[in-house]
């Protein structure tokens, strides 16, 4: 059974930068879809960044793109979000994703899940970006 657990969150005044980490079990990170995502209160989720692990990053919302990084250590079993000139309204809680899906292994599918829904998550980590 694949596990998610996300860290590295907390409080960081406008323009400075956090790097988040997603740790995993259960083999989670070859040949794998994985996501990040986030969520502010009263606002829907949206989709951070889309990976497919051996692969490059298919996706980064408009929102994030150029400020935020996705990287992968294979020997770690983790995934981190590299966040940097963090915005005020880039607070919100963050949750990476995980789906290993025949279906979507390959070239670009993995975005489809942003719509079809990843099958494992972590609990989250919060961040809060203040002015």
């Amino acid at each position: 059974q694949v596990r998610l657990a996300e860290s590295g969150g907390g409080s960081v005044q406008a323009g400075g930068s956090l790097r988040l980490s997603c740790a995993g079990s259960g083999y989670v990170f070859r040949n794998t879809c994985m996501g990040w995502f986030r969520q502010a209160p009263g606002k829907e989720r949206e989709a951070v960044g889309i990976i497919l692990t051996g692969g490059s990053t298919s996706y980064y919302a408009d929102s994030v793109k150029g400020r935020f990084t996705i990287t992968q250590d294979n020997a770690k079993n983790t995934l981190y979000l590299h966040m940097n000139d963090l915005k005020p309204e880039d607070t919100a809680m963050y949750y990476c994703a995980a789906d290993k899906r025949a279906r979507y292994l390959y070239d670009d599918r993995c975005n489809a899940l942003i719509a079809a829904g990843f099958t494992y998550w972590g609990q989250g980590t919060q961040v809060t970006v203040s002015s």
